[in-house]
C-alpha cells in the first residue's frame, strides 16, 4: 500500500472519508434490522414473512433504484444524490420506529431506507472511491472504502441490541436514527468528487444512460458476472435477516445473534482489504469466483450441526472475511470494462440482479420456514446454488474476452 502515499494531502482524502462515513453508516444499519425483526413480529402481531416482506421490498427497491441513482450522480451531481439518500434514510427509521403495523414496516425498512440504499450504499460509494484516485491504487483505494463500509455493523448491531434490550425494539431503532443524522455532513465531503474530471475509457465512452446499458447488456463477462451476484445477494441477506432467528430457534442468547453481525462486521473489513489487495494482482473473475465456492462451503459446515457460540463467532468470521470482499472485485471488473463515466449506473444495472437475489433470500426464507418450521431446505437451496455460481464465474475467467465496444452507425 506504498503508492497510497501519494494520496495524501490531494482533494482525495476528504472526499473518500466523507464517502467511507456514508458507506459506514448505510451498509451497518441496514446489515442490523434484523435484529428487532423477532420482538417485532411480536409486538405487532405479524408474521416472519410480513417483516422479511418488507426486507424484500427493501432490496428490490435498492436494486431497481441504483442504476438510476447512478444515472442522476452524472447529470446532476453525486454530492446532491449522496445527501437525498441520507434524508430517505433518516425518514425510513423513523417511520419504522413508530411502525404500527405492516405496512409502516414496508415503507419505512423497505421502500424508504431501500431508496436509500441505492443513492448511499456500496454501488456509489465504489463509483465514488474510483473517480477519486488514479487507477495504479484503485483496487486498493477501492479495498479500503469497502472496509470502512463494513465498521457500521461493528457500531450499529451491539448498539441496536442493547438499547433494544434495554428500553426496546422501538428505541433500538430510534438509536439508529441518530446515527443516520452523520450521514448529512459526511454526503457533502463525499460530493467534492464531482468537481474531478473523468479520463475517457479505452473503448470509447456512451453518450447516454442507455447507450452506456446496452453496451453493457451485450458483453458477455458482464452478465456472468451479474449472473453471479444474484447468488451472492441471496445468501447473504439470508442470513442478515434469519440468522438472529434461526439462532434463537435454536434456543441460543438473542445477544449472541448481534455478537455474530457484528463479528461478520469486523472480518468484512480484513476481507475488503484483502480482495482489494488480491485484486491489483491477480484475476479479478477468478478471485470472485473462488470467493463464492469458499462461501457456500462454509455455509455447508455450519448448518450441517447444532449451533454453538464458539461456532457461530468461528462461522461469523469466516463469511465476514468472505462477505464485502465481492465489493472491490465487482467496482474493479466494472472499471475496467466500461471506464468511469457512467460506471455508477452500470454497476448499477449489475447489481439489480443482486438485489432480486437478496429479496429472494430474504421473502423466500421467510416463506419457507413459515411453510416448513425450519431453515433447512433453504439453507440446501443456498448451497448449492453459491457452488454452482462459483464454479460459471471460475470458470468464465479462463477465456479472454475482447472488450466492450460502442455499437456504431452503420
Amino acid at each position: 500500500m506504498a503508492g497510497l502515499g501519494a494520496l495524501r494531502g490531494t482533494p482525495a482524502i476528504p472526499i473518500l472519508i466523507g464517502i467511507s462515513v456514508v458507506m459506514t453508516l448505510g451498509m451497518g444499519l441496514r446489515q442490523s434490522l434484523g435484529l428487532f425483526m423477532t420482538p417485532a413480529v411480536k409486538d405487532l402481531s405479524i408474521t416472519v414473512a410480513d417483516f422479511t416482506l418488507a426486507i424484500a421490498i427493501q432490496n428490490l427497491a435498492w436494486g431497481f433504484f441504483q442504476p438510476i441513482a447512478g444515472a442522476f450522480a452524472e447529470r446532476f451531481g453525486f454530492r446532491r444524490v449522496l445527501t437525498a439518500g441520507a434524508a430517505f434514510y433518516i425518514a425510513g427509521l423513523a417511520l419504522l420506529a413508530g411502525a404500527s403495523g405492516v405496512i409502516e414496516i414496508i415503507i419505512g425498512a423497505g421502500l424508504l431506507v431501500g431508496s436509500a440504499l441505492a443513492c448511499t450504499a456500496a454501488g456509489m460509494g465504489m463509483a465514488v472511491a474510483s473517480r477519486a484516485v488514479p487507477t495504479a491504487v484503485r483496487s486498493t483505494v477501492l479495498g479500503l472504502v469497502s472496509a470502512a463500509g463494513s465498521l457500521g455493523a461493528l457500531i450499529s448491531a451491539p448498539l441496536g441490541q442493547l438499547v433494544a434490550d434495554g428500553w426496546g425494539w422501538r428505541a433500538g431503532v430510534a438509536a439508529f436514527v441518530v446515527l443516520a443524522l452523520a450521514m448529512l455532513p459526511a454526503a457533502r465531503f463525499a460530493g467534492r468528487v464531482d468537481t474531478v474530471p473523468v479520463p475517457p475509457s479505452p473503448g470509447g465512452d456512451a453518450g447516454n444512460a442507455r447507450e452506456a446499458a446496452r453496451m453493457a447488456l451485450r458483453h458477455p463477462p458482464f452478465l456472468i458476472m451479474s449472473g453471479a451476484y444474484f447468488i451472492c445477494g441471496l445468501q447473504l441477506v439470508f442470513l442478515t435477516t434469519h440468522l438472529p432467528s434461526y439462532l434463537t430457534l435454536c434456543g441460543m442468547d438473542p445477544m449472541l445473534g448481534a455478537k455474530a453481525l457484528a463479528v461478520i462486521g469486523g472480518f468484512n473489513i480484513a476481507g475488503s482489504l484483502f480482495f482489494g489487495w488480491a485484486g491489483g494482482r491477480w484475476s479479478k473473475p477468478a478471485l470472485l469466483g473462488g470467493l463464492y465456492i469458499c462461501r457456500s462451503l462454509v455455509l455447508a459446515w455450519y448448518f450441517a450441526t447444532p449451533p454453538t457460540p464458539g461456532s457461530t463467532l468461528l462461522f461469523a468470521a469466516l463469511m465476514g472475511f468472505l462477505w464485502l470482499g465481492v465489493g472491490p472485485l465487482v467496482a474493479g471488473m466494472t472499471a475496467e470494462m466500461f471506464g468511469l463515466r457512467w460506471q455508477a449506473m452500470i454497476q448499477g444495472l449489475s447489481f439489480t440482479s443482486h438485489q432480486v437475489g437478496s429479496t429472494l433470500g430474504a421473502f423466500g426464507g421467510g416463506l419457507l420456514f413459515d411453510a416448513y418450521g425450519d431453515y433447512v431446505l433453504a439453507v440446501k437451496l443456498g448451497i448449492g446454488m453459491g457452488l454452482f455460481a462459483g464454479t460459471i464465474q471460475l470458470l468464465a475467467a479462463v477465456p479472454k474476452w475482447p472488450g466492450p465496444r460502442l455499437a456504431r452507425a452503420g
